[in-house]
């Protein structure tokens, strides 16, 4: 069975998952966060096999989550303004990973620099200040949308009327 070229979708979450999906490519990015800039380093610290390792920072490379700089006579991977932008994301899935996925607790706390304190990736509030759950929410058509996409938000909405 073919793979599918997410990158073509109108979905710009299914376009993200075309970068970000693939076997390694948020373990990449968690090293980045984490401050590995070498070739070398993220290979040491992923166990990763230098053809996949390298084929992942291309990629990261190519979509603007990374770039590749000269630093001395090799070159360092640095995050991008893009890359950065991933950041809250990154912290979100990672207080779901502690709470689902480490029995033991987190395998690494993140604290803010100047005051020791544990960096927090809050639930997502509504106007009144309330965490929201999926039910919580309405959806509607962004400025992307297509006709499709606003049929299928309309008959939701009659549906949930």
């Amino acid at each position: 069975m073919p793979r599918t070229d997410f990158s073509r979708m109108g979905c710009p979450i299914a376009r993200s998952m075309e970068v970000l999906g693939e076997r390694w490519a948020i373990l990449v990015m968690r090293e980045a966060f984490y401050g590995t800039t070498r070739f070398d380093d993220f290979a040491r610290h992923l166990g990763i096999a230098s053809n996949i390792l390298s084929a992942r920072l291309a990629k990261l490379v190519e979509h603007g989550m990374l770039e590749r700089v000269p630093e001395g006579a090799r070159h360092a991977y640095r995050l991008t303004e893009k890359g950065r932008d991933f950041f809250p994301a990154f912290l979100a899935l990672k207080r779901w990973s502690d709470r689902w996925m480490a029995p033991n607790g987190p395998v690494v706390r993140v604290v803010d620099r100047v005051t020791g304190e544990e960096v927090s990736s809050p639930p997502p509030l509504g106007g009144d200040g309330v965490p929201l759950v999926p039910e919580s929410v309405r959806l509607l058509p962004g400025p992307g949308a297509g006709e499709a996409m606003r049929r299928r938000l309309a008959l939701k909405e009659m549906a949930d009327g």
